[in-house]
């Protein structure tokens, strides 16, 4: 099977997110104009760089986080776990602006060191981020879609100290949540190693 801009009938649903999955989620911290705390999960993220270390993320959508850490110039980025999965998904709802979902969720604002955006304090891991851009992104014939893109360096990061074994951050201990296709997810639960030839 292919295709191109029509999905045939036997794909009554659009495979794209299974196809590229598993894909980590990024709960996403801000502050909106009024300083009050903003937080959402956004599994159209992932790191793009190292030496600086930068991340992205974006939304459908002008979001709230999207428009925060435009304006604001910061965000945060904190780990989704298994054990966190009910309030991830609390503070997936949509709710007006200046609701504070880490209070919603029952989450505890994690004091950031060198950014003003709080981070899920609860999380084994998160990251203070510096705004690089935000923007509108176009389709291949310069038209202007619905998909809003933020680019950050990280310039501090936390990490509680029992998920360090081995000097070494452990996913299987944390726990790691994924956004497969549709409404599925998956835990990391294993790991194996494959060296460089």
């Amino acid at each position: 099977m292919h295709y191109g801009d029509r999905r045939p009938e036997g794909l009554p649903h659009d495979p794209f997110k299974a196809i590229v999955a598993p894909r980590p989620i990024g709960w996403i911290g801000t502050r909106n104009a009024d300083g009050v705390p903003n937080l959402a999960p956004y599994s159209f993220f992932n790191g793009i760089g190292t030496g600086p270390h930068m991340i992205c993320f974006s939304s459908m959508g002008p979001k709230h986080s999207f428009v925060n850490a435009k304006d604001r110039r910061d965000f945060t980025f904190s780990l989704a776990t298994e054990p966190l999965v009910a309030a991830m998904n609390a503070t997936s709802d949509s709710v007006p602006d200046g609701a504070n979902e880490f209070r919603l969720a029952g989450l505890t604002e994690g004091q950031s060191v060198e950014v003003a955006a709080p981070f899920v304090a609860e999380s084994p891991a998160a990251l203070e981020c510096v705004t690089l851009s935000a923007t509108r992104l176009k389709d291949r014939h310069g038209n202007p879609t619905d998909a809003h893109l933020v680019i950050g360096e990280v310039v501090h990061t936390h990490i509680r100290d029992e998920f360090i074994r081995d000097g070494r951050f452990d996913v299987t201990l944390a726990r790691t949540l994924s956004r497969l296709g549709y409404m599925d997810y998956a835990t990391i639960t294993e790991t194996w190693e494959l060296a460089r030839p």
